[in-house]
């Protein structure tokens, strides 16, 4: 094998501060934040003076984490914020959440709105997807059956 396990993903957004504050609404634990520069981030992301500030969050689960970025150098050269579920590149990331109606009303005062609407799969789920800070697509799953009773 050769994974040993996922770090993290990354989201770049323009209002930190916004962006924690949704993702710690959802449960996550803001682990830390930090400026990010110099030759070795130049050369790991390929981008000369890059300049950015990152905050990293935890999942209640420990397992997985959200490192968000808002870059302050160089400027930010497109925008997918809005794309449709349907573009290529990043699609969303998935949360199994414990009551999706309540995250949905905490989420929603934070400005998230379902992009479609909430629908059932089968038994197992009731899901959806919705525009969080800035556009970004997250994806949110309500477990109907406990994962150990399927």
């Amino acid at each position: 094998m050769t994974v040993k396990r996922m770090d993290n993903v990354g989201i770049v957004v323009e209002d930190l501060d916004a962006a924690i504050a949704f993702f710690a609404e959802l449960g996550l634990t803001l682990e830390g934040r930090a400026p990010i520069e110099g030759d070795w981030a130049d050369g790991v992301t390929g981008l000369r003076n890059m300049r950015v500030e990152i905050a990293m969050m935890r999942t209640p689960d420990g397992h997985s984490r959200l490192e968000l970025s808002r870059f302050l150098a160089p400027p930010v050269i497109a925008d997918h914020r809005r794309a449709p579920v349907n573009a290529l590149g990043y699609l969303r990331v998935m949360f199994t959440v414990t009551d999706l109606e309540d995250t949905l009303a905490r989420l929603g005062k934070r400005g998230a709105e379902v992009v479609g609407r909430v629908v059932q799969y089968e038994d197992v789920y009731r899901l959806c997807y919705v525009r969080g800070p800035e556009g970004v697509l997250i994806g949110l799953a309500e477990e109907l059956v406990p994962s150990a009773s399927r």
